[in-house]
């Protein structure tokens, strides 16, 4: 039986059969040694869904073997039009407590009809990565508490601050320009109603 497996044993459930991303996330974190990391490259559903799959994350988290989540740009790869991620495992970390999450979905330049990560936006982050850095709408250091009281949810919206991008809106200019139209229409009113009273009489 698979869950007597050294590999998938530890969050005390299988992977679903339909996915079995985080079977293969098992596998490579018991292939590692003990001071050991890996990067894969995940569908972002491992992230958040529900089910045997939050107890494989919840067990993950709870025994500090997820290190860095990174949200990469949608468009990147051939055939694959989604925004994928990496989670990158790491054994013997040091015990801070703490997930980094990186929003780099917007850390890309349009190359035809796909995205590419240019040297620039890769350095910026690895820079992030492994300084451990946090930057507004970037990165966000969280304790693995807020994450487990999170349902172990994994996903980097949930934690990095999206920038408000709409236009500000200054009222007292709005009001003002209003009330000078409204004048202004006042006046032609008025004007108006000279002219109809002069051809009328």
């Amino acid at each position: 039986m698979f869950i007597n497996d050294d590999r998938y044993a530890g969050p005390g459930v299988l992977a679903p059969d339909s996915t079995a991303d985080l079977a293969f996330t098992l596998h490579m974190l018991r292939s590692l040694s003990e001071s050991g990391t890996a990067a894969i490259v995940e569908f972002p559903g491992v992230l958040y869904r529900g089910g045997k799959e939050k107890a494989i994350r919840h067990w993950l988290v709870e025994n500090n073997y997820i290190d860095t989540i990174i949200q990469l740009p949608a468009n990147l790869f051939f055939g694959v039009g989604i925004a994928t991620c990496i989670i990158v495992l790491r054994k013997g970390r040091r015990p801070d407590n703490s997930i980094l999450f990186i929003d780099a979905s917007k850390e890309f330049v349009k190359n035809g009809n796909k995205n590419k990560l240019t040297e620039k936006n890769q350095n910026h982050i690895f820079a992030v990565f492994s300084e451990r850095k946090e930057e507004q709408y970037f990165s966000r250091l969280v304790p693995t508490s807020e994450v487990l009281d999170n349902d172990s949810n994994l996903s980097v919206s949930s934690y990095v601050e999206q920038e408000d991008t709409r236009e500000v809106i200054d009222i007292v200019e709005v009001n003002t320009t209003l009330e000078k139209l409204v004048a202004e229409g006042d006046g032609l009113n008025k004007k108006i109603a000279e002219i109809i009273k002069e051809l009328g009489e």
